[in-house]
């Protein structure tokens, strides 16, 4: 309890516009950490805070407080942000603004404006004329048309349509709206249930051949998504004089630079993207949706979290353990993890290159042990993660500190830096992702998509396959491609070609003529051992002894009816693959 007294002590909690004006009445400084309620005000801070106002000891000029922005008029363009912002307020005007939990430079402000006011009491120098700043909104301090200013919060929802998915025209029409400008903010293939393909495509409702086309679009595997506008695109255009003889008229001054007026930068509204595929020839394998209340029910449907994590703001990130701490404190490590909100999506032990190591440690490279700091990366494991958590770049960040053990010390004892350093190196011995975009290449480089081949057998019931379906998916599976095929012997040697010798051979293709077969590629880090792994044992009796929970014990019948079938290593699986799929992805003309 005494704890808790002490830290309501330290900041002041202001939650209301009266108590905001009454803060500014505040004689001297107040330091005021501008929060969110989701996300609450910031911790990395308030060891700093603390140690101010334990060492400065100036409780009459020197004041802190936490705001919560939801509830205070004044500081409505804070609102719905994530990054921390840090106010400082001199007798009541908004003098400084730092974004950002940067306690050096925090540290730096509060004891400068201290100075100052100490100073000024001891009448040593006349108070500055402080211009009070603008509590605006960064992202509209440029201006624009009403039009622009939340597109990013509008979407159009896309399919792909199931023919156009099989001759994979989902990779080059997803490259092409990426290059464009838009963002995919989801894109999965999936089953379009039927309610949503009727509605989605009611304009043609009316034309004879609509109940086969629901029938064409509810059975076969659509590549669906959502898709924003990302940034506006923005062009040069150089002013030139109107005219060769106003030109003329310039006066020539050989001492002086020939004046030319400079770029001026212009919006350009992007064609829409209904538009844009029309004019790439790519319209007829990709149907359009961008009415905003249409396209905001498809979501809730299709995707019903969606709309939570963005507001949530649930992000991916990239962590790195150093060896040291990997060997010696991982499970400290990895209870901080779970315990601060994270779920740990992926993890392995990886040896870097040398490369790799270069990269990790390029905050060092100036430093005289960088060399020394690589070699000893490079030659002893680590530990890579994939984190996941609302805010989760910042947060993970946070959690690590600043990038050497003095800092750490000084202003964030509470840091992991801080926490698990050793005497090898004076550095953090943990790495995170620096942005959103870096976070998704360096996952995608330590955790690349593998694809397997995956089968469903006929004997399963229509709804055990939507269950199994269902299954893959919330495995974290990518369901890249599928296609349903009675498996005759010609077919199914493509499938099974490591066993086409064996004496039981001809037991297994009486059992795949039955009906057709369900044939994927999923596609995840590691596709071939998680997918054996969620298969099980090949008799479903022992399988439900070994492993009760894997698709084998819970849908097979014996062991040749035995529900699904995996690809046993990569090389089988890329040649089964080739042989299933590559007839069905042939080059246009």
């Amino acid at each position: 309890m005494a704890s808790k007294k002490r830290e309501v002590q330290l900041q002041a909690v202001i939650n209301t516009q009266n108590l905001w004006d009454e803060m500014l009445l505040n004689k001297g400084l107040t330091v005021i950490d501008v929060y969110q309620a989701w996300c609450g005000p910031c911790k990395a801070v308030q060891p700093l805070f603390r140690k101010l106002k334990n060492e400065l000891n100036e409780d009459e000029i020197l004041h802190f407080v936490v705001a919560e922005a939801d509830n205070i008029v004044t500081l409505q363009p804070f609102r719905e942000k994530c990054e921390p912002v840090f106010l400082f307020s001199l007798n009541g005007k908004i003098i400084a603004k730092i974004q950002g939990a940067n306690a050096p430079l925090i540290n730096k402000k509060v004891l400068s404006l201290i100075d100052e006011e100490r100073k000024i009491g001891a009448g040593e120098m006349a108070r500055p004329q402080y211009v009070e700043i603008p509590l605006v909104d960064l992202s509209t301090e440029e201006g624009g048309e009403g039009h622009y200013e939340n597109a990013g919060d509008i979407y159009n929802m896309a399919i792909i349509k199931p023919d156009a998915v099989l001759r994979r025209k989902n990779i080059v029409i997803k490259e092409k709206i990426t290059k464009e400008g838009f963002v995919i903010e989801i894109q999965e293939n999936m089953f379009l249930p039927e309610e949503v393909v009727r509605e989605f495509y009611i304009h043609i409702a009316d034309q004879p051949d609509f109940e086969e086309f629901v029938s064409f679009v509810t059975n076969g595997l659509s590549c669906v998504l959502i898709i924003s506008q990302g940034e506006e695109e923005f062009i040069q255009e150089e002013i030139q004089p109107q005219s060769e003889a106003a030109e003329e008229e310039l006066p020539e001054n050989p001492e002086e630079p020939h004046v030319r007026f400079a770029p001026m930068v212009t919006k350009k509204k992007r064609d829409s993207l209904q538009e844009y595929l029309e004019r790439q020839h790519i319209s007829e394998f990709c149907d359009i949706e961008d009415d905003v209340t249409k396209v905001s029910k498809f979501i809730d449907i299709l995707f019903p979290d969606f709309k939570t994590m963005k507001s949530m703001n649930i992000q991916r990130t990239l962590a790195l353990l150093h060896p040291e701490v990997y060997e010696e404190r991982k499970d400290d490590v990895f209870n901080i993890i779970q315990n601060e909100g994270f779920t740990i999506l992926m993890q392995r032990q990886i040896s870097l290159s040398e490369e790799e190591a270069k990269t990790i440690c390029k905050n060092y490279e100036n430093e005289e042990y960088f060399a020394k700091l690589v070699a000893y990366m490079s030659s002893n494991p680590s530990c890579v993660l994939v984190l996941l958590r609302e805010n989760g770049l910042q947060h993970w960040q946070e959690l690590m500190g600043p990038k050497t053990l003095e800092e750490a010390f000084t202003y964030y004892p509470e840091s992991l830096c801080a926490r698990f350093a050793t005497e090898s190196f004076p550095i953090n011995l943990f790495y995170g992702s620096p942005s959103k975009e870096e976070a998704e290449k360096e996952i995608e480089h330590f955790f690349p998509p593998q694809s397997t081949l995956a089968l469903i057998k006929p004997h399963v019931s229509p709804e055990q396959r939507k269950e199994i379906l269902k299954a893959i998916k919330e495995a974290g599976f990518e369901l890249t491609m599928l296609k349903e095929i009675v498996l005759t012997p010609e077919h199914a040697n493509k499938v099974y070609f490591k066993i086409t010798g064996k004496d039981f051979y001809k037991n297994v293709l009486e059992v795949l003529s039955m009906g057709p077969s369900t044939v994927m590629i999923l596609t995840k880090w590691n596709a071939v051992v998680e997918w054996r792994r969620m298969v099980g044992p090949v008799d479903p009796e022992e399988a439900k002894l070994l492993s009760p929970d894997c698709l084998r014990a819970r849908y097979g019948v014996d062991i040749l009816r035995n529900a699904v079938h995996g690809a046993s290593n990569t090389y089988e699986a890329s040649v089964g693959i080739s042989n299933v799929f590559t007839e069905d992805n042939p080059e246009d003309a």
